[in-house]
């Protein structure tokens, strides 16, 4: 079957995985509704194309935090790679560069930083949790920097593991040949099995629920590297994120996978991104399907998106080729978007190329 978009990959990463493993990657917390919601609010808003604009040249690259990458489309941090591919993050990080862009590599892992950085050149985030012994956190961000990561994606909405009701039916836990490989010396790469989700013990008894602002502070004692805050959905942490010393912001909801009903991060970019004034960038993750809603998304003032699902879909089925797939696909489809919308580089896509439900009704402008 030729494969002609990115949710394509999800029903045969269905069949081919374990139910465990499957369920784990595609399902949300409690009622799914966020989950729903991350994919349906993109297909509230409309497009305003402009016409006639001579579109033979379309320019996709950007720079995020200072390096250049050939469009605004980034890897998200996923955890356990290998469970959908022996290769795991060995193949999403040759993916990532090949198409040019940034991978972030999870503090869950199942390959470590120095594994993934053994792959070749390639501009490379870390996602981190900081666990309550924090001298582990200190050792793994070093690590990162010493292997040439070029900034920590500090995961935020987690102080406890949202509730996800399959994980806690399949009881799920980390496959016996696989581990943590960032904790594995420190005893801490294993997850025990445990009466609900393993992954939710092993989150209570290692992720420090005292994490707060001052650990944002605390971050940049330790380490040079830039750090993105990930997990912002209002306005009032963005500003205080900013104050904090965040290079920049992730708008995430966990992919819907913590606390169900927050909005879609598509609702919730617009308000974070007016909040933070053009002073440090702003990224979306979540949802993110098609090359148009790339687009939407930079026309509410995202600089960049991540996409994660598609990313594990894609090695489950096919690898590493999988991957380059789904990322020239979603590079493709924005590129056609951006033709079609009448704009030829990222800086032309504005707010007036899309209309959503909560846009007050419109007077022309004068021309």
């Amino acid at each position: 079957m030729e494969i002609t978009n990115v949710t394509e990959y999800d029903a045969i990463a269905k069949q081919k995985l374990p139910k465990m493993v499957y369920d784990y990657y595609a399902s949300g917390a409690e009622d799914q509704w966020t989950l729903q919601e991350n994919r349906n609010a993109f297909a509230r808003i409309l497009f305003r194309p402009r016409i006639l604009i001579d579109v033979n040249k379309i320019d996709m690259a950007t720079t995020v935090l200072g390096f250049k990458i050939s469009m605004p489309i980034m890897v998200a941090p996923t955890a356990m790679q290998k469970m959908a591919h022996p290769d795991g993050e060995y193949a999403t990080a040759r993916a990532a560069s090949a198409a040019g862009t940034i991978m972030t590599l999870s503090s869950w892992a199942t390959s470590s930083v120095e594994e993934v950085a053994s792959t070749g050149p390639g501009i490379r985030f870390f996602q981190l949790y900081v666990y309550k012994n924090r001298k582990v956190v200190e050792q793994l961000v070093r690590r990162a920097e010493k292997a040439g990561f070029k900034a920590i994606a500090l995961t935020v909405d987690t102080p406890r593991l949202g509730r996800r009701e399959s994980d806690i039916k399949n009881r799920f836990t980390l496959p016996s040949n696989l581990t943590l490989k960032n904790f594995e010396g420190l005893d801490l790469g294993k997850m025990d099995e445990a009466n609900d989700s393993g992954l939710a013990s092993y989150v209570a008894g290692q992720i420090d629920r005292t994490l707060s602002w001052k650990d944002v502070q605390w971050l940049q004692t330790i380490t040079k590297l830039p750090i993105l805050v990930k997990g912002v959905l209002t306005g009032e942490d963005a500003r205080i994120a900013i104050q904090a010393g965040a290079a920049g912001i992730i708008v995430s909801n966990h992919g819907a996978r913590q606390l169900d009903y927050v909005p879609a991060t598509i609702s919730a970019l617009e308000e974070v991104v007016k909040a933070t004034q053009g002073r440090v960038p702003v990224f979306l993750d979540g949802g993110v399907r098609r090359g148009t809603d790339v687009f939407k998304a930079l026309a509410l003032g995202a600089s960049g998106i991540f996409i994660g699902r598609p990313v594990v879909f894609a090695l489950a089925a096919e690898g590493e080729a999988g991957v380059r797939k789904v990322l020239q696909m979603l590079r493709d489809e924005f590129e056609l978007t951006m033709a079609l919308s009448g704009c030829r580089s990222l800086s032309e896509i504005t707010r007036n190329h899309i209309v959503t439900e909560w846009d007050t009704p419109r007077h022309l402008p004068r021309l």
